[in-house]
């Protein structure tokens, strides 16, 4: 079946460390917020190309191709079972990792599709803010953290809408060992000074931050 060794060894360490380099942990994207992405790796954003992406999609397909030049048979399952195992094992491993050997932020797992904020103004000056968080710590100890939100692609001309969230004093959580939460934030902003922000709206998948000391998590 493995007609060249070596070639197959250089192709598998190609195909690890390109999965190695977009680990999706301890943040989202550890490349960064995108827009365009090929098997779950981030080439590019708002802003233009991920270089770091790119390279990585590079050492990936080259990967492939030595692995198809090391096979003497089974070239299209090989070709489908690295696109499979590229796609899924890092998620998997991230997961894994968290329920048993993370602990404080990193055990903590925030359920970002079943998240969302919703906004209206209450006065001529006065926003309301309601945001819902579900969050589960994996760890068997209480682990402690702030919140903070973002908007992702934000140009000077473009509506600021979660950001505003991270007026007045930080939003503090508690979770107990194994607890799963819904943390449920309200505020009322004065917008008076802020030129583009959002009247009325709601957002899905709502992207946070969450610090603990010096560490930090962008999910």
């Amino acid at each position: 079946m493995i007609k060249n060794i070596k070639l197959f060894v250089v192709s598998i360490v190609l195909i690890i460390i390109s999965m190695a380099l977009n680990f999706p942990f301890p943040h989202e994207n550890p490349l960064g917020d995108t827009s365009t992405t090929i098997l779950n790796i981030p080439i590019k954003s708002a802003d233009g190309f991920y270089y770091a992406g790119v390279f990585i999609l590079l050492l990936l397909a080259l990967g492939m191709v030595l692995l198809h030049r090391s096979l003497e048979k089974f070239h299209l399952r090989s070709f489908f079972a690295v696109i499979i195992i590229v796609s899924l094992l890092p998620p998997s491993l991230a997961e894994a990792y968290q329920k048993t050997l993370a602990n404080g932020i990193n055990a903590v797992s925030y359920i970002k599709d079943e998240s969302q904020c919703k906004f209206v103004m209450i006065g001529e000056d006065n926003l309301k803010g309601k945001c819902e968080l579900p969050f589960e710590n994996y760890s068997n100890e209480e682990v402690s953290f702030t919140i903070g939100f973002y908007d992702r692609y934000l140009f000077e001309e473009d509506v600021k809408m979660l950001s505003l969230m991270n007026s007045g004093e930080p939003i503090t959580v508690k979770l107990l060992p194994d607890e799963v939460k819904v943390v449920r934030i309200e505020k009322e902003i004065d917008v008076s000074k802020i030129k583009n922000h959002v009247e009325n709206g709601e957002a899905a998948y709502v992207s946070i931050i969450i610090q603990s000391g010096e560490k930090n998590r962008k999910l």
